[in-house]
C-alpha cells in the first residue's frame, strides 16, 4: 500500500502556481528523500499532505485516507522547518502537551516520554527550560515530539539543520531504526550528502513537478568521469557534451555522465588538446549533487 500518493496534485496562490502537477508514491517502511530549489513548492506539498491548506487541483492520499483526515492525523508525526516552543515549558513539559494534543488511548504515557528525550539525547535536560536550550537541543526536542506515539508516517523538514556533525549522525542513527520498526519517514532536506547516506528513494521536484524519481542506482546509475581543469576554453568545456551531459560542481569540477572506463583517456587528452590543464581526475558514479544540478539546470532551459 502506498503511504502517500498524488496524481496532479495543485496549489496556486493568487496568480503565483506554487505546485503545477505533483505526481509520486511513497511506499510503506522507506525513507523517501524530497528534494528541489527555494521556491520549488516542496512546503507547500508537506502543507497539504498535513491537511494544513488545501490543494486547488489534482488528488491526494495519506495512510490510505484523503488528506486532512483528522482521526489519520494521529498516525502522523510532524518536524517543521520553522518550529518554536514556549520557552518556559521544560522539555519534558514539551512532550507532555503534545501527548496530550495526540488525544487517544494509545498517547504516550510518562515512560514513554522519557524514553524518548532519551532517544535524542535529551535525558540529562529533561528538566530544563526550553529557553536555555541551543538551536540542535530544540530541534532534538522537535525530533522527540515527531517521533511521539510511534507514529506510521513520519514527516521531516530539514531535520538536521542545526545540528553539527555528530547531531547529523544521530538523526540517520534514529531515522534508520524507525525505517526498521516499520514506519514511513518523507524527509525534505537541502543537505544532499545526508538524504544520499539515509534515503531509499528520492524525488527530485522544480516548479511544482517531479523531475526524476527513484533509487540512488536508478537516479545515478552509469559511469562518470570527474575532472578538476583550468584554462580550458569556454568554447572546448561546451564540446565536452560529446562525451556526456556535462555538469560543473560547486567545487569547480567538471563532472561528464555516461563515460566508461575505457574512453576516460579519450576525454583527458580531449582536454590536453584543447589547451586545458588537468591537475585531478577521479572515475566512479556521479554524485547526488551532479544530477540534482543537471535536472535543476535542464528545467530551467
Amino acid at each position: 500500500m502506498a503511504i502517500i500518493s498524488t496524481d496532479g496534485l495543485a496549489k496556486r496562490y493568487g496568480r503565483v502556481q506554487a505546485v503545477a502537477d505533483l505526481s509520486m508514491r511513497v511506499g510503506a517502511g522507506e525513507v523517501f528523500g524530497f528534494l528541489g530549489p527555494n521556491g520549488a513548492g516542496k512546503t507547500t506539498v508537506v502543507k497539504m499532505l498535513l491537511g494544513l491548506t488545501r490543494p486547488t487541483g489534482g488528488r491526494a492520499a495519506v495512510l490510505g485516507a484523503p488528506i486532512g483526515d483528522r482521526i489519520t492525523r494521529r498516525e502522523i508525526g510532524y518536524l517543521p522547518e520553522l518550529f518554536r516552543y514556549q520557552p518556559w515549558l521544560k522539555a519534558r513539559e514539551v512532550l507532555e502537551l503534545h501527548a496530550r494534543l495526540i488525544g487517544s488511548s494509545s498517547a504516550p504515557s510518562g515512560t514513554e516520554i522519557d524514553r524518548g528525550l532519551g532517544e535524542v539525547g535529551l535525558a540529562d535536560r529533561a528538566d530544563d527550560a526550553v529557553g536555555t536550550f541551543s538551536k540542535g537541543m530544540q530541534q532534538r526536542l522537535g525530533l522527540a515530539v515527531a517521533l511521539l506515539g510511534a507514529p506510521r508516517l513520519i514527516v521531516l523538514d530539514e531535520p538536521t539543520s542545526a545540528l553539527d556533525p555528530s547531531g547529523r549522525a544521530d538523526v540517520r542513527a534514529i531515522v534508520a531504526a524507525v525505517r526498521d520498526r516499520g514506519a514511513t519517514v518523507f524527509l525534505n532536506s537541502h543537505l544532499l550528502t545526508e538524504v544520499e547516506r539515509v534515503c531509499d528513494r528520492i524525488a527530485i521536484v522544480d516548479g511544482g513537478r517531479v523531475l526524476a524519481s527513484g533509487t540512488l542506482d536508478e537516479l545515478l546509475g552509469g559511469d562518470v568521469v570527474r575532472l578538476r581543469v583550468t584554462e580550458l576554453p569556454p568554447e572546448a568545456q561546451a564540446e565536452l557534451a560529446e562525451f556526456g551531459p556535462v555538469t560543473t560542481a560547486a567545487d569547480g569540477w567538471l563532472s561528464i555522465a555516461g563515460v566508461p572506463p575505457d574512453r576516460q583517456p579519450d576525454v583527458v587528452a580531449f582536454v590536453v588538446r584543447r589547451g586545458g590543464r588537468v591537475h585531478a581526475v577521479d572515475g566512479g558514479r556521479r554524485s547526488l549533487e551532479d544530477r540534482y544540478l543537471e535536472l535543476i539546470r535542464r528545467s530551467h532551459s
